[in-house]
Protein backbone atom coordinates (compact mmCIF):
# COMPACT_ATOMS: atom_id res chain seq x y z
CA UNK A 1 0.00 0.00 0.00
CA UNK A 2 1.18 3.27 -0.65
CA UNK A 3 0.95 6.21 1.81
CA UNK A 4 0.54 10.20 1.37
CA UNK A 5 2.84 12.09 4.90
CA UNK A 6 0.35 14.70 6.19
CA UNK A 7 2.61 17.49 7.99
CA UNK A 8 1.49 20.36 9.95
CA UNK A 9 4.29 22.70 12.04
CA UNK A 10 4.41 25.23 15.20
CA UNK A 11 7.17 27.42 15.41
CA UNK A 12 7.85 29.39 18.14
CA UNK A 13 9.94 32.64 16.99
CA UNK A 14 11.62 34.10 19.87
CA UNK A 15 10.59 38.17 19.71
CA UNK A 16 13.49 40.29 20.06
CA UNK A 17 11.98 43.14 22.29
CA UNK A 18 13.96 44.82 24.91
CA UNK A 19 12.05 43.26 27.47
CA UNK A 20 10.39 40.64 28.66
CA UNK A 21 6.79 39.71 27.64
CA UNK A 22 4.99 40.76 31.26
CA UNK A 23 8.20 42.47 33.47
CA UNK A 24 10.94 44.81 32.57
CA UNK A 25 13.77 42.51 32.61
CA UNK A 26 15.81 42.57 29.65
CA UNK A 27 17.10 39.29 28.25
CA UNK A 28 19.99 38.77 26.45
CA UNK A 29 21.25 34.96 24.99
CA UNK A 30 24.22 33.74 27.18
CA UNK A 31 23.78 35.97 30.15
CA UNK A 32 25.24 34.67 33.28
CA UNK A 33 22.51 32.15 35.45
CA UNK A 34 20.01 33.64 36.96
CA UNK A 35 20.89 37.66 36.17
CA UNK A 36 17.83 38.09 34.07
CA UNK A 37 15.00 37.64 36.48
CA UNK A 38 12.86 39.26 38.73
CA UNK A 39 9.72 38.24 41.21
CA UNK A 40 7.39 38.81 38.20
CA UNK A 41 8.86 36.68 35.44
CA UNK A 42 10.59 33.74 38.20
CA UNK A 43 6.32 33.91 39.76
CA UNK A 44 7.13 35.25 43.41
CA UNK A 45 3.72 35.04 44.93
CA UNK A 46 1.96 39.02 44.84
CA UNK A 47 4.44 39.73 41.45
CA UNK A 48 1.44 41.06 38.91
CA UNK A 49 2.29 40.95 35.08
CA UNK A 50 2.12 43.83 32.79
CA UNK A 51 2.02 43.84 29.12
CA UNK A 52 4.92 44.42 26.85
CA UNK A 53 3.26 46.60 24.16
CA UNK A 54 6.25 45.65 21.93
CA UNK A 55 5.34 42.39 21.73
CA UNK A 56 1.67 43.29 20.62
CA UNK A 57 2.87 44.99 17.96
CA UNK A 58 5.61 42.56 16.50
CA UNK A 59 2.68 39.82 16.51
CA UNK A 60 0.85 42.35 14.44
CA UNK A 61 3.44 42.87 12.47
CA UNK A 62 3.64 39.78 11.72
CA UNK A 63 -0.40 38.95 11.19
CA UNK A 64 -0.21 41.86 8.47
CA UNK A 65 2.58 40.13 6.48
CA UNK A 66 0.97 37.16 6.68
CA UNK A 67 -2.43 38.44 5.68
CA UNK A 68 -4.31 37.39 8.40
CA UNK A 69 -7.05 38.48 10.42
CA UNK A 70 -6.34 40.67 13.38
CA UNK A 71 -8.74 40.24 16.15
CA UNK A 72 -9.25 43.83 17.35
CA UNK A 73 -10.18 42.32 20.92
CA UNK A 74 -8.33 39.17 22.21
CA UNK A 75 -7.23 37.99 25.63
CA UNK A 76 -4.59 35.90 27.62
CA UNK A 77 -5.30 32.86 28.84
CA UNK A 78 -3.67 30.24 31.48
CA UNK A 79 -2.23 27.03 30.02
CA UNK A 80 -1.87 24.57 33.60
CA UNK A 81 0.74 22.25 33.79
CA UNK A 82 3.22 21.47 36.03
CA UNK A 83 6.93 20.93 35.30
CA UNK A 84 9.96 22.45 37.41
CA UNK A 85 10.71 24.88 33.85
CA UNK A 86 7.10 26.36 34.28
CA UNK A 87 7.92 28.70 38.21
CA UNK A 88 4.04 29.76 38.25
CA UNK A 89 2.60 26.43 37.71
CA UNK A 90 1.14 27.74 34.34
CA UNK A 91 2.05 29.43 30.85
CA UNK A 92 0.29 32.87 29.98
CA UNK A 93 -0.90 32.08 26.29
CA UNK A 94 -3.62 32.81 23.98
CA UNK A 95 -6.11 29.70 23.34
CA UNK A 96 -9.15 30.72 22.77
CA UNK A 97 -8.61 34.33 21.38
CA UNK A 98 -5.22 34.63 19.64
CA UNK A 99 -4.04 37.99 18.56
CA UNK A 100 -4.21 36.65 14.25
CA UNK A 101 -6.10 34.12 12.73
CA UNK A 102 -5.81 32.71 9.09
CA UNK A 103 -3.91 33.91 6.55
CA UNK A 104 -0.15 32.03 4.76
CA UNK A 105 2.76 32.47 4.21
CA UNK A 106 4.36 32.33 0.51
CA UNK A 107 7.27 29.90 -0.20
CA UNK A 108 9.26 28.33 -3.04
CA UNK A 109 9.20 24.83 -3.29
CA UNK A 110 10.27 22.83 -6.93
CA UNK A 111 10.30 26.15 -8.31
CA UNK A 112 6.97 26.78 -7.91
CA UNK A 113 5.32 29.22 -5.79
CA UNK A 114 3.09 27.56 -2.88
CA UNK A 115 1.31 29.25 -0.07
CA UNK A 116 1.04 27.24 3.17
CA UNK A 117 -2.00 28.43 5.29
CA UNK A 118 -1.78 29.44 8.38
CA UNK A 119 -4.29 28.65 11.17
CA UNK A 120 -3.52 30.83 14.15
CA UNK A 121 -0.76 33.17 15.52
CA UNK A 122 -0.58 33.84 19.24
CA UNK A 123 1.67 35.73 21.89
CA UNK A 124 2.98 33.54 25.17
CA UNK A 125 5.65 33.43 27.04
CA UNK A 126 8.93 31.65 26.99
CA UNK A 127 9.31 28.67 30.14
CA UNK A 128 13.18 28.76 32.26
CA UNK A 129 15.75 26.53 30.91
CA UNK A 130 17.16 23.13 33.14
CA UNK A 131 20.39 22.43 33.73
CA UNK A 132 22.06 19.30 33.77
CA UNK A 133 25.96 18.89 33.96
CA UNK A 134 28.58 16.46 35.30
CA UNK A 135 29.77 19.27 37.72
CA UNK A 136 26.90 18.75 39.66
CA UNK A 137 24.12 16.39 40.53
CA UNK A 138 20.51 16.24 39.81
CA UNK A 139 19.35 19.63 37.47
CA UNK A 140 19.07 23.02 38.20
CA UNK A 141 16.71 25.41 36.83
CA UNK A 142 18.25 29.21 34.89
CA UNK A 143 14.90 31.50 35.19
CA UNK A 144 16.12 34.18 32.64
CA UNK A 145 14.72 32.88 30.05
CA UNK A 146 11.47 32.73 32.17
CA UNK A 147 8.54 35.29 30.45
CA UNK A 148 10.61 35.57 27.28
CA UNK A 149 8.14 37.20 24.89
CA UNK A 150 7.24 34.36 21.59
CA UNK A 151 4.85 34.28 19.21
CA UNK A 152 3.68 30.71 18.20
CA UNK A 153 2.81 30.48 14.16
CA UNK A 154 0.48 27.39 13.70
CA UNK A 155 -0.09 25.96 10.27
CA UNK A 156 -2.50 24.34 8.74
CA UNK A 157 -1.47 20.46 7.52
CA UNK A 158 -0.28 21.74 4.08
CA UNK A 159 2.67 19.96 3.55
CA UNK A 160 4.01 16.55 1.93
CA UNK A 161 7.24 16.45 2.59
CA UNK A 162 10.01 17.29 4.87
CA UNK A 163 12.05 19.12 1.25
CA UNK A 164 8.84 21.02 1.48
CA UNK A 165 8.54 22.20 4.97
CA UNK A 166 12.12 22.31 5.24
CA UNK A 167 11.54 25.08 2.03
CA UNK A 168 8.63 27.03 4.13
CA UNK A 169 10.97 26.93 7.18
CA UNK A 170 13.55 29.03 5.21
CA UNK A 171 10.95 31.57 3.78
CA UNK A 172 9.39 31.96 6.91
CA UNK A 173 12.94 33.04 8.50
CA UNK A 174 13.66 34.88 5.78
CA UNK A 175 9.97 36.91 6.49
CA UNK A 176 11.02 37.47 10.33
CA UNK A 177 14.53 38.43 9.58
CA UNK A 178 13.00 41.27 7.04
CA UNK A 179 10.39 42.10 9.46
CA UNK A 180 12.97 42.51 12.26
CA UNK A 181 10.95 40.85 15.28
CA UNK A 182 13.45 37.66 15.57
CA UNK A 183 17.13 37.34 14.66
CA UNK A 184 16.02 33.30 14.21
CA UNK A 185 19.34 31.86 15.57
CA UNK A 186 18.09 28.35 15.69
CA UNK A 187 21.62 27.40 17.57
CA UNK A 188 20.18 29.88 20.47
CA UNK A 189 16.33 28.68 20.37
CA UNK A 190 15.24 31.59 18.80
CA UNK A 191 13.64 29.84 16.07
CA UNK A 192 12.45 26.43 17.12
CA UNK A 193 9.61 24.21 15.60
CA UNK A 194 7.69 21.77 16.51
CA UNK A 195 6.02 19.02 13.72
CA UNK A 196 2.56 16.93 13.46
CA UNK A 197 3.20 14.01 11.59
CA UNK A 198 0.57 11.28 10.38
CA UNK A 199 0.09 9.10 7.29
CA UNK A 200 -2.41 7.91 5.43
CA UNK A 201 -3.10 6.04 2.69
CA UNK A 202 -3.31 7.50 -0.74
CA UNK A 203 -6.52 8.28 -1.77
CA UNK A 204 -8.07 8.62 1.88
CA UNK A 205 -9.46 11.66 3.07
CA UNK A 206 -9.48 11.50 6.78
CA UNK A 207 -6.08 12.57 8.59
CA UNK A 208 -4.11 9.25 10.51
CA UNK A 209 -3.12 9.82 13.93
CA UNK A 210 -0.96 12.83 14.91
CA UNK A 211 2.34 12.12 16.29
CA UNK A 212 3.80 15.79 17.39
CA UNK A 213 7.62 15.86 17.40
CA UNK A 214 9.67 18.46 19.72
CA UNK A 215 13.41 19.20 19.60
CA UNK A 216 13.59 19.73 16.09
CA UNK A 217 16.63 22.85 15.59
CA UNK A 218 18.27 22.68 12.61
CA UNK A 219 16.30 22.85 8.81
CA UNK A 220 17.83 19.87 7.57
CA UNK A 221 17.16 17.80 10.83
CA UNK A 222 13.38 18.85 10.08
CA UNK A 223 13.81 16.47 6.62
CA UNK A 224 15.11 13.61 8.36
CA UNK A 225 12.62 13.72 11.37
CA UNK A 226 9.91 13.97 9.22
CA UNK A 227 11.12 11.16 6.80
CA UNK A 228 12.19 8.68 10.25
CA UNK A 229 8.80 9.69 11.84
CA UNK A 230 6.87 8.30 8.26
CA UNK A 231 9.04 5.77 7.51
CA UNK A 232 8.33 4.50 11.63
CA UNK A 233 4.44 5.12 11.37
CA UNK A 234 4.16 3.17 8.61
CA UNK A 235 6.60 0.28 9.11
CA UNK A 236 4.26 -0.01 12.28
CA UNK A 237 0.83 0.12 10.42
CA UNK A 238 1.79 -2.60 8.26
CA UNK A 239 3.22 -4.88 10.60
CA UNK A 240 -0.47 -4.66 11.94
CA UNK A 241 0.37 -2.53 14.79
CA UNK A 242 -1.53 0.60 15.72
CA UNK A 243 -0.65 4.05 16.15
CA UNK A 244 -1.67 6.32 19.28
CA UNK A 245 -1.39 10.30 19.54
CA UNK A 246 1.95 11.23 21.34
CA UNK A 247 4.74 13.31 21.58
CA UNK A 248 7.99 12.62 20.87
CA UNK A 249 11.39 14.13 20.95
CA UNK A 250 13.99 14.14 17.95
CA UNK A 251 17.22 12.90 18.69
CA UNK A 252 19.66 14.46 16.21
CA UNK A 253 22.48 12.50 17.10
CA UNK A 254 20.71 9.12 17.09
CA UNK A 255 18.92 10.30 13.89
CA UNK A 256 15.80 9.24 14.97
CA UNK A 257 12.18 10.42 17.25
CA UNK A 258 11.88 9.34 21.30
CA UNK A 259 8.79 8.39 23.14
CA UNK A 260 8.33 11.51 25.24
CA UNK A 261 4.15 10.71 26.14
CA UNK A 262 0.86 10.85 25.32
CA UNK A 263 -0.19 13.54 23.63
CA UNK A 264 -2.88 15.74 25.74
CA UNK A 265 -5.73 17.28 24.49
CA UNK A 266 -6.49 20.79 25.53
CA UNK A 267 -8.89 19.50 28.03
CA UNK A 268 -5.70 18.37 30.15
CA UNK A 269 -4.43 21.86 30.19
CA UNK A 270 -7.24 23.40 32.33
CA UNK A 271 -7.42 26.63 30.15
CA UNK A 272 -8.85 29.69 31.70
CA UNK A 273 -8.40 32.85 31.51
CA UNK A 274 -5.82 34.80 33.14
CA UNK A 275 -7.47 36.82 35.56
CA UNK A 276 -4.48 39.26 36.35
CA UNK A 277 -4.60 40.68 32.45
CA UNK A 278 -7.35 42.51 31.18
CA UNK A 279 -8.65 42.00 27.52
CA UNK A 280 -6.34 42.96 24.88
CA UNK A 281 -8.42 45.83 22.64
CA UNK A 282 -6.29 46.81 19.34
CA UNK A 283 -7.36 49.66 17.54
CA UNK A 284 -7.55 50.62 13.93
CA UNK A 285 -5.34 53.15 14.58
CA UNK A 286 -2.87 51.58 15.88
CA UNK A 287 -3.37 48.50 12.91
CA UNK A 288 -2.66 51.29 10.54
CA UNK A 289 0.35 52.43 12.70
CA UNK A 290 1.82 49.12 12.35
CA UNK A 291 1.16 48.59 8.67
CA UNK A 292 2.21 51.66 7.67
CA UNK A 293 5.62 50.53 9.26
CA UNK A 294 6.19 47.57 7.34
CA UNK A 295 8.76 46.37 5.17
CA UNK A 296 8.77 45.18 1.57
CA UNK A 297 8.06 41.52 2.00
CA UNK A 298 10.48 39.16 0.73
CA UNK A 299 8.50 37.80 -2.51
CA UNK A 300 7.80 41.22 -3.84
CA UNK A 301 11.08 41.78 -3.23
CA UNK A 302 12.29 39.14 -5.14
CA UNK A 303 10.30 40.13 -8.65
CA UNK A 304 11.54 43.61 -8.01
CA UNK A 305 15.30 42.42 -8.07
CA UNK A 306 14.62 40.26 -10.80
CA UNK A 307 12.90 43.42 -12.40
CA UNK A 308 16.24 44.90 -12.09
CA UNK A 309 18.43 42.25 -13.61
CA UNK A 310 19.78 40.66 -10.77
CA UNK A 311 20.57 36.81 -11.47
CA UNK A 312 18.28 34.17 -10.43
CA UNK A 313 20.29 32.82 -8.24
CA UNK A 314 21.74 36.48 -6.36
CA UNK A 315 18.50 37.83 -5.89
CA UNK A 316 17.32 34.08 -3.87
CA UNK A 317 20.74 34.29 -1.93
CA UNK A 318 19.71 38.39 -1.10
CA UNK A 319 16.24 38.08 -0.11
CA UNK A 320 17.93 35.47 2.42
CA UNK A 321 20.41 36.74 3.68
CA UNK A 322 18.54 40.34 5.02
CA UNK A 323 21.96 41.88 6.41
CA UNK A 324 23.54 41.25 2.85
CA UNK A 325 20.58 42.19 0.81
CA UNK A 326 20.68 45.91 2.86
CA UNK A 327 23.65 46.21 1.93
CA UNK A 328 23.12 45.88 -1.64
CA UNK A 329 20.19 48.52 -1.35
CA UNK A 330 22.61 50.88 -0.04
CA UNK A 331 24.71 50.40 -3.33
CA UNK A 332 22.43 50.61 -5.90
CA UNK A 333 20.69 53.67 -3.98
CA UNK A 334 24.29 55.36 -4.49
CA UNK A 335 24.10 54.63 -8.12
CA UNK A 336 25.27 51.25 -8.68
CA UNK A 337 24.54 48.35 -11.36
CA UNK A 338 22.23 45.87 -9.70
CA UNK A 339 23.31 43.42 -11.09
CA UNK A 340 27.28 43.64 -10.66
CA UNK A 341 26.49 45.34 -7.11
CA UNK A 342 24.68 41.86 -6.57
CA UNK A 343 27.37 39.83 -7.91
CA UNK A 344 30.21 41.21 -6.10
CA UNK A 345 28.26 40.95 -2.82
CA UNK A 346 26.98 38.04 -3.07
CA UNK A 347 30.44 36.81 -4.64
CA UNK A 348 34.09 38.10 -3.91
CA UNK A 349 32.92 40.22 -0.74
CA UNK A 350 30.87 37.28 0.81
CA UNK A 351 34.03 35.05 0.22
CA UNK A 352 35.95 37.22 2.12
CA UNK A 353 33.33 37.80 5.36
CA UNK A 354 33.21 34.17 5.56
CA UNK A 355 36.88 33.45 5.40
CA UNK A 356 37.07 35.72 8.76
CA UNK A 357 33.33 34.69 10.21
CA UNK A 358 32.27 38.50 9.82
CA UNK A 359 28.82 39.58 9.46
CA UNK A 360 28.44 42.15 6.56
CA UNK A 361 26.98 44.56 9.29
CA UNK A 362 30.74 44.88 10.94
CA UNK A 363 32.57 44.87 7.16
CA UNK A 364 34.95 47.62 6.99
CA UNK A 365 34.23 47.55 3.18
CA UNK A 366 31.01 49.96 2.79
CA UNK A 367 28.23 50.18 0.07
CA UNK A 368 30.39 53.57 -1.14
CA UNK A 369 33.24 51.41 -1.40
CA UNK A 370 31.58 48.96 -3.38
CA UNK A 371 30.27 51.51 -5.92
CA UNK A 372 32.96 53.29 -6.25
CA UNK A 373 35.03 50.01 -7.24
CA UNK A 374 32.23 49.39 -9.63
CA UNK A 375 31.83 52.67 -11.24
CA UNK A 376 36.04 52.68 -11.81
CA UNK A 377 35.71 48.67 -13.43
CA UNK A 378 32.68 49.93 -15.77
CA UNK A 379 34.67 53.34 -16.91
CA UNK A 380 37.89 50.58 -17.52
CA UNK A 381 40.06 52.65 -15.00
CA UNK A 382 40.67 49.29 -13.82
CA UNK A 383 40.07 45.65 -14.26
CA UNK A 384 37.63 43.09 -13.03
CA UNK A 385 41.16 41.35 -10.69
CA UNK A 386 42.22 44.88 -9.58
CA UNK A 387 38.76 45.67 -8.44
CA UNK A 388 39.07 42.50 -6.54
CA UNK A 389 42.51 43.56 -5.21
CA UNK A 390 40.82 46.97 -3.79
CA UNK A 391 38.76 45.03 -1.53
CA UNK A 392 40.90 42.76 -0.56
CA UNK A 393 43.20 45.85 0.74
CA UNK A 394 40.53 47.20 2.37
CA UNK A 395 39.76 43.87 4.30
CA UNK A 396 43.63 43.75 5.06
CA UNK A 397 44.06 46.87 6.64
CA UNK A 398 41.13 46.44 8.57
CA UNK A 399 42.96 43.48 9.64
CA UNK A 400 46.16 45.02 10.52
CA UNK A 401 44.29 47.04 12.80
CA UNK A 402 44.97 50.26 9.90
CA UNK A 403 41.69 52.75 8.83
CA UNK A 404 41.49 51.30 5.06
CA UNK A 405 41.89 53.81 2.49
CA UNK A 406 39.57 55.32 -0.01
CA UNK A 407 39.10 52.88 -3.61
CA UNK A 408 40.70 55.74 -5.59
CA UNK A 409 43.90 56.06 -3.13
CA UNK A 410 44.08 52.45 -3.06
CA UNK A 411 44.03 52.49 -7.08
CA UNK A 412 46.70 55.18 -7.17
CA UNK A 413 49.09 53.69 -4.13
CA UNK A 414 49.12 50.11 -5.23
CA UNK A 415 49.36 51.52 -9.11
CA UNK A 416 46.29 49.58 -10.27
CA UNK A 417 44.84 51.62 -12.59
CA UNK A 418 43.99 50.14 -16.24
CA UNK A 419 46.54 50.57 -19.32
CA UNK A 420 44.04 51.12 -22.44
CA UNK A 421 46.64 53.31 -24.26
CA UNK A 422 46.85 51.19 -27.49
CA UNK A 423 50.21 52.30 -28.42
CA UNK A 424 51.71 51.45 -25.27
CA UNK A 425 49.73 48.16 -25.64
CA UNK A 426 50.89 47.29 -29.02
CA UNK A 427 54.26 47.28 -28.34
CA UNK A 428 53.68 44.53 -25.22
CA UNK A 429 51.55 42.32 -27.63
CA UNK A 430 54.42 42.68 -30.40
CA UNK A 431 57.07 41.86 -27.39
CA UNK A 432 54.83 38.79 -26.61
CA UNK A 433 54.40 37.24 -30.04
CA UNK A 434 57.99 37.69 -30.28
CA UNK A 435 58.94 35.52 -27.49
CA UNK A 436 56.17 32.87 -28.13
CA UNK A 437 56.72 32.08 -31.53
CA UNK A 438 55.40 28.09 -31.07
CA UNK A 439 52.36 29.39 -29.86
CA UNK A 440 51.91 32.03 -32.53
CA UNK A 441 52.36 28.73 -35.32
CA UNK A 442 49.75 26.49 -33.21
CA UNK A 443 47.05 29.45 -33.27
CA UNK A 444 47.69 29.66 -37.07
CA UNK A 445 47.58 26.11 -37.48
CA UNK A 446 44.04 26.00 -35.34
CA UNK A 447 45.28 25.72 -31.91
CA UNK A 448 42.75 28.05 -30.60
CA UNK A 449 43.86 27.63 -26.62
CA UNK A 450 47.01 28.93 -28.27
CA UNK A 451 45.18 32.72 -28.12
CA UNK A 452 44.21 32.40 -24.71
CA UNK A 453 47.88 31.67 -23.94
CA UNK A 454 48.96 34.79 -25.58
CA UNK A 455 46.54 37.04 -23.81
CA UNK A 456 47.92 35.20 -20.70
CA UNK A 457 51.18 36.18 -21.44
CA UNK A 458 50.30 40.05 -22.32
CA UNK A 459 48.20 40.14 -18.98
CA UNK A 460 51.44 38.88 -17.20
CA UNK A 461 53.36 41.39 -18.87
CA UNK A 462 51.65 44.04 -17.84
CA UNK A 463 51.04 42.75 -14.80
CA UNK A 464 47.24 43.00 -15.03
CA UNK A 465 47.10 46.19 -16.30
CA UNK A 466 46.64 45.79 -19.71
CA UNK A 467 42.82 46.34 -20.90
CA UNK A 468 42.10 42.93 -21.90
CA UNK A 469 39.51 43.97 -24.41
CA UNK A 470 42.43 45.90 -26.31
CA UNK A 471 44.45 42.86 -25.56
CA UNK A 472 42.47 40.30 -27.46
CA UNK A 473 41.54 43.08 -30.29
CA UNK A 474 45.64 43.99 -30.96
CA UNK A 475 46.34 40.45 -30.90
CA UNK A 476 44.00 39.30 -33.68
CA UNK A 477 44.56 42.06 -35.79
CA UNK A 478 48.46 41.00 -35.37
CA UNK A 479 47.55 37.13 -35.93
CA UNK A 480 45.76 38.00 -38.71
Amino acid sequence: MKYETVIGLEIHAELSTKTKAFCACEYKFGGEVNTQCCPGCSAMPGALPVLNKSVVDYAVKMGLAAGCRINKTSAFDRKNYFYPDLPGGYQTTQNFTPVCEGGGVDFFHEGEKRTARLTRIHMEEDTAKLLHGDAFEGTLIDFNRAGVPLIEIVTEPDFRSGEEVKNFLEALRTMLLTLDICNCKMQEGAMRCDINVSVRPEGQKEFGTRVEMKNVNTFSGAILAIEFEAARQIALLESGGRLFQETRRWDEQLEESVAMRTKEDAADYRYFRDPNLVPLVISDEWIAEIAADLPELPIPKLERYKSLGVPTAESHMLIEQVDKSRFFEAAITLGANPKNAAIWTMGHITARLNKVGMAIADAPVSAADLHAVLEMVAAKKISIDSGKLVIDEIFDAHERGEKPASPDEIVQKKSLAQVSDEGEIKRLVEEVLAANEKSVADYKGGKQNAFAFLVGQCMKASKGKANPQVVNELIRAALG
